[in-house]
């Protein structure tokens, strides 16, 4: 392919690749605001607030537990038959969970089978996710150069912030418009309802790329790994579990800046749902610089470090968030809530590389896949259940102080710091050869250098 095809074929799948992420997160994140907002009233209308919040967020963490799933199931297609077909399915899968919650009974029609309902919806919203970000991110850097390897991964990750950004600006917009009343008894669904038309939007650029060089030449070179899953968890075990634990300080305090700001914030400032909804959106917009930003920089001062940097920030910001944000003051609380994002966007910006080249082309869908989304588990899915416990006074921590969640913030960055220090630093191997067949030259050049 000639080199200024090639770069057309580059920016289309970086384009198609943060278009689709963008729809797939404006789905998961929407699910969050509402569990957050109305869920209590609509689906556990007979519990405590406390108990209908747990019980919501306990059906948020289910999305997550499925993420892995998805990983596993999407993950090995990617590696077997190809990341654009995988990719398709993915956003099929998603869009049409979240437009069915749309339209779905609540417990005042049907009973507790309104929650079952959204257990499954949730699931099935989990399973798309987890396999969208390992293709996502494949079709970026496979694409795209050596050098660029950080900042290409990290468009991607930008789909994130615009996600974010959807998810809570429609709904603080319908909140607004409807009012508090309207919007509980039916306009919650509206934001759901247009999932669809994202979908379509993000289908069509999606059917318009190519399938990635890499994957291309390991067909060639009849390289496909028949049984990728079993073989990169026999190869890379190590990777997979120090991917998930490096994941720790960045997604654990991003759900809890995102999704437990509305508990918290309701609880103990009566701050009301459209200023925190328009609070998370302009977090929303700062990360639509800082994380691009921060994957050129990996390219530059290296990955490890920035993100080793981002962790650091983070174990301090989590004390600075929750002192500041326990004011109250409208306007000291909007510019915390605005800035919130940027410790974690220090680390997810290079995350995506990182995670990444940590893995063989023939392997690398699944062993990223199941890195990322593993820390689902342990990270993002049980932080807005955690922190509204500790808020609670339902753990062995006293109840109502705000920097017992700051110290659980620190705890996760403690872990996700040690991680990222035994991940050995792969970003010099070239990602479009297969790395069986450099790291062998490699460690001999290092013996060379070590022997003088």
């Amino acid at each position: 392919m000639a080199p200024e095809e090639h770069r057309k074929q580059m920016v289309r799948a970086v384009v198609a690749s943060t278009v689709g992420t963008s729809i797939e997160w404006y789905d998961y994140f929407l699910f969050g605001t509402m569990a957050a907002l109305v869920f209590p009233h609509l689906f556990f209308p007979k519990s405590d607030p406390l108990t209908g919040t747990l019980n919501n967020y306990a059906i948020f963490f289910v999305g997550f537990l499925a993420r892995p799933i998805g990983a596993w199931l999407f993950g090995t297609y990617g590696d077997r038959i190809g990341r654009k077909a995988t990719l398709i399915a993915t956003l099929l899968v998603m869009g049409i969970a979240t437009f069915l919650i749309g339209v779905m009974p609540t417990y005042s029609s049907i009973g507790l089978w309104a929650a079952v309902l959204l257990v499954i919806f949730r699931l099935c919203q989990g399973i798309g996710v987890g396999g969208e970000w390992g293709g996502s991110v494949l079709m970026s850097m496979e694409w795209g150069s050596q050098k660029r390897k950080g900042f290409l991964g990290s468009w991607p990750q930008f789909g994130v912030p615009v996600g974010l950004l959807l998810s809570t600006a429609i709904t603080a917009l319908t909140v607004t418009v409807s009012g508090s009343a309207t919007f509980e008894a039916w306009a919650w669904r509206i934001p759901f309802l247009l999932s669809i038309v994202l979908v379509a939007v993000g289908l069509y650029i999606r059917l318009g790329i190519l399938e990635t060089p890499v994957f291309n030449s390991i067909v060639a070179a009849n390289r496909v790994e028949p049984r990728p899953i079993t073989q990169v968890i026999k190869r890379n075990w190590r990777e997979i579990i120090l991917s998930a634990l490096l994941r720790l300080p960045e997604q654990a305090p991003f759900y809890l800046f995102t999704t437990f700001v509305f508990t918290f914030g309701l609880a103990a400032t009566k701050l009301d749902r459209p200023f925190l909804t328009w609070a998370v959106s302009a977090a929303a917009c700062v990360s639509f610089f800082t994380i691009p930003l921060f994957g050129h920089l990996s390219d530059r001062v290296g990955r490890k470090t920035i993100y080793m940097a981002g962790i650091v920030v983070m174990a301090i910001w989590g004390f600075v968030y929750f002192g500041l944000y326990s004011t109250a003051i409208p306007a000291v609380v909007f510019i915390v809530i605005a800035v919130s994002l940027i410790p974690h966007d220090m680390q997810y910006g290079p995350q995506a590389s990182l995670i990444a080249e940590s893995f063989t082309g023939r392997l690398r869908y699944s062993g990223a896949s199941l890195g990322y989304q593993l820390a689902s588990i342990v990270a993002g899915g049980p932080a807005p259940y955690i922190a509204t416990r500790i808020w609670a006074g339902e753990t062995f921590l006293p109840a109502k102080n705000p920097y017992m969640i700051s110290l659980y913030i620190l705890l996760c960055c403690i872990i996700g710091f040690a991680a990222v220090a035994l991940l050995k630093d792969r970003s010099a191997l070239d990602h479009t050869m297969e790395y069986d067949e450099q790291e062998p030259m490699e460690a001999e050049g290092m013996r060379r250098r070590a022997m003088g």
